[in-house]
């Protein structure tokens, strides 16, 4: 009979130990939600809205490091003028940054 006690007190034991492992997981899990997935989501909307938005007489910066002024924009392609009398397409997914010219330089 103290057998059985022994085997039935071990079986309701283990659930609690299962429980108190998965703790620290869950735990390890929000953690990383709040500092690292969640602002990389919040930053790769902004940048697609950055995306979205650029007009013409924009100055972007391509994967590549091409950096130029937006001549013309289509859906899924834009016109970069590099320099006089050099433009280049682009597709819109390869911009890597967007700076707006109505936005006011840093050092005025």
């Amino acid at each position: 009979m103290s057998s059985n006690f022994v085997v039935a007190a071990a079986a309701g034991g283990s659930g609690a130990a299962a429980l108190v492992q998965i703790v620290p997981l869950l735990l390890i899990f929000v953690v990383f939600y709040f500092l690292l997935i969640r602002p990389q989501q919040k930053r790769a909307k902004e940048h697609q809205a950055k995306i979205e938005a650029v007009a013409k007489n924009d100055e972007v910066v391509t994967g590549g490091g091409l950096m130029g002024r937006v001549t013309k924009v289509a859906d899924d392609h834009v016109e970069v003028e590099l320099a006089p009398n050099v433009k280049v397409r682009a597709l819109k997914s390869t911009l890597a940054d967007v700076k707006s010219r109505a936005a006011k330089p840093a050092n005025d």
